[in-house]
C-alpha cells in the first residue's frame, strides 16, 4: 500500500475510497523528515523532501482534503468552480502538477473588520485549484515554520491559540519580581506590506512557484487589477505561513541583544508584547531593534497601535485587558471586546423581529457559548453578569415589538421559563 501511495498520480484509488489514515501518517512522515534535516542545517536535503512531498499522490490527497474540508469551499474563486463530487475531487488531485502551473486571478471582496468605524479589510479569494497549490506546498513548509518560529509566537501555528499566548503573559508578568513595563506591538498592515524580495530570497521553497503565488493579480467588479509589488494576499491558503516565517527570529534577536534586562516577547500574528524592566529600556533599546528588523521584511511599527505602558495601567492584547491591581495580575476581557460583542448581539436580535423564537435562540446561542468559552478563564464574572443583563434587556425590547399591546408579564410567561428559583 505504501508503495502505491509514493507514487505519483495514482488511479488505484477513488476519493470514497482513499485510506486517510495512511496519507496522514505519510504525511506527517515527510514533515517530521523536513524538520528534522532544517533543523540539521541541510538545505539539500530539506529541498529534495519538499520536492517529495509536493509530487507524491499522497500529498495532493491531503491538500485537496484540507481545501474542501474548510469554511471556504463553498466559497469559489473568479472561475466559479467548486469540488463538490468525489469525481472532481479525483480530477483535482491529479491536476497538482508543477510544470505548466499558472494560477488564476484572486477574486477580490471586502469584509467589516472586528470594528465597524475602521472600515473594511480587502480579501482575495483564489480558485479552488489555486487553494489546493498553496495547501500542497504549505504542507512543505509548515515544518521549517516550526523550527523557525520563535516560542512565544502563537498566531497562525498548529496546537497553540490565543490562550496560550495570554498564559504566557501572565507568566512573565504576574510575579513581583516580573518587569512592569510593556511595549504593546502592532505591525502596519502587515499582510499588505511584507516584501516579495525578502521572502523570495529567503525562504525555502521553489522561487518560481512562491513567485507566481505572490504575483497573481486580483479582480474586483469584473476589473483586472495587478497584483501589488507587495504583500501577500489575505486569502490565501499559504500567506499565514509565510507570515510566521517572515515574522521568526525577532524574540531570539532581543534575547541576544539584551540580556537580564527582563525582556519578554509573546506574539500572536501581527500583534506583540516586550516586556521591559524600563520605559527608557523599551523607548532606546528595544524600539530600535524591532524598527530594524521589520524594516528589512519591509515592514513598519503602527504608531496608533503602539505604546509603552506601566502594567498598573493596563493594556489590551488579543481581546483580554491584563493589569496589575496591588501587585496581583488580573486578565479580563477587554472594554473594546466586550463592546463589539453586544453590539454584534443587539443587531441580531434587532433585525430578527419576524423570525422565528426557536431560530433566534438557534443564532444566539454559538454566539455567546463561544464567547463565554473564550473568556472563562478570565476574570469575567462581573463582566459575565453585566453581558447577561444587556442580552436579557435586549431581548425584553425584542419582545415588545413583537406584542407592543400585551404586557410585561404576559410577554415573560410566553418567552421565559422558571428553571428552580431562576426565572
Amino acid at each position: 500500500m505504501t508503495a502505491k501511495l509514493s507514487t505519483g498520480a495514482s488511479s488505484a484509488f477513488q476519493w470514497d475510497t482513499i485510506p486517510w489514515k495512511i496519507i496522514e501518517q505519510q504525511v506527517k512522515r515527510l514533515q517530521v523528515r523536513i524538520a528534522k534535516a532544517t533543523k540539521e542545517g541541510k538545505k539539500g536535503k530539506v529541498k529534495a523532501l519538499q520536492r517529495l512531498l509536493t509530487c507524491s499522490f499522497y500529498g495532493k490527497c491531503y491538500a485537496v482534503r484540507r481545501v474542501v474540508h474548510t469554511k471556504g469551499a463553498k466559497t469559489p474563486g473568479v472561475d466559479g468552480i467548486l469540488w463538490r463530487s468525489s469525481r472532481q475531487r479525483m480530477e483535482a488531485v491529479n491536476s497538482l502538477k508543477r510544470k505548466g502551473y499558472n494560477p488564476n486571478l484572486l477574486r477580490r471582496i471586502h469584509i467589516p473588520k472586528k470594528n465597524p468605524k475602521a472600515g473594511k479589510r480587502p480579501l482575495s479569494i483564489p480558485c479552488m485549484k489555486d487553494r489546493a497549490m498553496q495547501s500542497l506546498w504549505q504542507l512543505a513548509l509548515e515544518p521549517i515554520a516550526e523550527e523557525w518560529a520563535d516560542p512565544n509566537s502563537y498566531g497562525f501555528r498548529p496546537k497553540r491559540s490565543v490562550a496560550d499566548a495570554i498564559e504566557q503573559c501572565f507568566i512573565v508578568l504576574s510575579r513581583n519580581f516580573s518587569a512592569q513595563w510593556i511595549f504593546e506591538g502592532d505591525i502596519k498592515a502587515c499582510f499588505d506590506r511584507l516584501s516579495h524580495s525578502w521572502l523570495l530570497e529567503n525562504l525555502p521553497m521553489d522561487k518560481v512557484i512562491l513567485g507566481k503565488f505572490l504575483k497573481a493579480g486580483f479582480m474586483e467588479k469584473k476589473v483586472i487589477f495587478p497584483s501589488s509589488p507587495k504583500g501577500t494576499p489575505q486569502g490565501g491558503n499559504i500567506s499565514p505561513t509565510l507570515t510566521v516565517m517572515a515574522l521568526s527570529g525577532l524574540e531570539a534577536l532581543l534575547k541576544e541583544r539584551l540580556k537580564y534586562r527582563k525582556v519578554n516577547f509573546v506574539s500572536y500574528a501581527d500583534d506583540f508584547i516586550i516586556t521591559g524592566n524600563s520605559r527608557e529600556l523599551l523607548e532606546k533599546e528595544v524600539v530600535p531593534i524591532v524598527k530594524g528588523f521589520l524594516k528589512e521584511r519591509g515592514l513598519e511599527i503602527s504608531k496608533e497601535k503602539s505604546k509603552i505602558t506601566y502594567i498598573e495601567e493596563g493594556f489590551d492584547f488579543l481581546g483580554f485587558n491584563i493589569r496589575k491591581y496591588n501587585g496581583l495580575l488580573l486578565t479580563k476581557p477587554s472594554k473594546g471586546n466586550v463592546k463589539n460583542f453586544l453590539r454584534g448581539i443587539r443587531e441580531l436580535i434587532k433585525s430578527s423581529k419576524s423570525v422565528k423564537t426557536e431560530d433566534l435562540i438557534r443564532q444566539l446561542n454559538p454566539k455567546i457559548i463561544g464567547w463565554a468559552n473564550f473568556f472563562r478563564h478570565s476574570a469575567s464574572k462581573r463582566t459575565f453578569s453585566y453581558i447577561d443583563t444587556e442580552i436579557y434587556m435586549a431581548l425584553q425590547r425584542w419582545m415588545k415589538r413583537r406584542h407592543p399591546t400585551k404586557s410585561k408579564t404576559w410577554r415573560n410567561k410566553k418567552y421565559f421559563r422558571a428553571v428552580g428559583a431562576r426565572t
